[in-house]
């Protein structure tokens, strides 16, 4: 179990600094969402399942909608 959460760690910081480093929005995003799904994962090894179901709806699932809805209204410009 100590091995799966420092794995799931690490991923979470990899996931920080790829959506940081990241210049396409949508990849950011996506990256995101993985964090997020992640950081639930995390919450309910921890033994809280109200949050971690609350990441899971909010983080995951409503904040990448809406990103997602906001990026598809705007135009990419091809370099």
């Amino acid at each position: 179990m100590e091995l799966l959460n420092v794995i799931l760690v690490v991923f979470l910081i990899v996931c920080a600094i790829a959506v940081e480093r990241t210049k396409d929005l949508l990849s950011a995003v996506i990256i995101f969402d993985a964090y997020s799904l992640t950081m639930a994962v995390l919450w309910l090894l921890l033994k809280a399942p109200d949050i971690a179901l609350t990441e899971a709806a909010i983080g995951a699932g409503v904040t990448t909608i809406l990103f997602v809805s906001v990026i598809s209204r705007t135009r990419r410009v091809k370099k």
